[in-house]
């Protein structure tokens, strides 16, 4: 027991010693501390951070019409004039409709239902008019026969089977001409070219 005791005391004693040595601080004069808080400006209060989702509502309101960054070539601009305008009506009674921007040529307000979308031409490899808003992460794909609403962030289509009159034409004459597959058999080659040199 006296070992144990012993040893707490040890411990205890650079801890006792410490407390002892320090003493109070002197207290200010009061009047230098008025003085001080008069002089002195108020501490800013610091800034909240920003929440997602209210810079997700301010970047969904802000048009990308309005943005600088974007520019369009000339080649987008020729794609734009091919995007068909007005109320497409789309599959299951859904309906897109597109209409042009009065700020700036080449961009384009897409509406379906309650979402709304500033999309711009972008380039397409296969020939197709693409139409896109970076910012919400919906694309428009029009097609020769038929057109599509999706959003790349959801992963999911949101309008399918969207056609405009024109594109009711064209599907018309694919089901009366269908194009011949690339899976079809190649079409022979007469003799007469086999033997040329």
């Amino acid at each position: 027991m006296k070992l144990i005791l012993a040893s707490v005391m040890i411990f205890a004693t650079p801890a006792l010693l410490l407390a002892q040595t320090e003493q109070p601080a002197k207290a200010a004069p009061k009047a230098a501390v008025k003085a001080a808080a008069a002089d002195a400006k108020p501490a800013p209060k610091p800034r909240a951070p920003i929440r997602r989702s209210a810079a997700k509502a301010v970047e969904e309101v802000t048009p990308i019409d309005d943005d600088p960054n974007v520019t369009l070539s000339a080649a987008d601009l020729e794609v734009a004039k091919q995007v068909y305008m007005g109320n497409i009506p789309c599959e299951l009674g859904a309906a897109v409709v597109i209409t042009a921007s009065t700020k700036r040529p080449g961009f384009f307000l897409v509406q379906t239902g309650k979402m709304r979308f500033s999309m711009h031409p972008v380039e397409s490899r296969t020939g197709a008019i693409r139409l896109e808003d970076p910012r919400a992460g919906a694309m428009w794909l029009q097609l020769g026969n038929k057109s599509m609403l999706m959003s790349q962030k959801l992963g999911q289509r949101l309008a399918d089977e969207c056609m405009s009159p024109a594109q009711i034409t064209f599907a018309d004459e694919l089901k009366r001409n269908p194009r011949p597959s690339i899976l079809d058999a190649p079409v022979p080659v007469p003799a007469a070219i086999k033997a040329a040199p």
